[in-house]
């Protein structure tokens, strides 16, 4: 499962494991061979928004299960820490390049910057609420 896949589905849950690879990779379109796969991939899309999730709430119960102060409102580290993610600098490469990421890999800070915020915006295309100081 791809990084970003692995966020989703640690805020999602099992059911929208599937979503991310339909909508983040274009294999997941040209996948027309599976039946159920292609199914799944036209219907995700267009279901995934409908299941609203508060992703405050559920990420904020899996920082306090951590008992460590963790800032998943403005770190992309902190998200991953909190879904029990690999946030190592080679898992935050990994992820940029999931997400298209044109910038310098070898400057951390900004790559993380960028991270959360197409995150955020991925969480809230596929039907996450957000609180209003972190949309972008």
């Amino acid at each position: 499962m791809s990084i970003f896949g692995k966020i989703m589905s640690g805020i999602f849950g099992h059911s929208a494991a599937a979503a991310p690879a339909g909508g983040a990779a274009p294999a997941g379109g040209s996948s027309t061979a599976g039946g159920s796969s292609t199914a799944g991939g036209s219907s995700a899309p267009a279901a995934a928004p409908a299941q609203s999730v508060d992703v405050a709430s559920i990420v904020d119960k899996a920082v306090a299960a951590k008992h460590e102060k963790l800032e998943w409102r403005t770190s992309i580290v902190d998200l991953m820490k909190a879904l029990d993610i690999d946030s190592s600098l080679a898992a935050r490469k990994e992820l940029a390049k999931e997400l298209g990421y044109t910038g310098d890999t070898n400057d951390s800070a900004s790559m993380n910057v960028w991270l959360h915020k197409q995150v955020m915006a991925k969480l809230a295309a596929n039907g996450g609420k957000l609180p209003p100081e972190i949309k972008h």
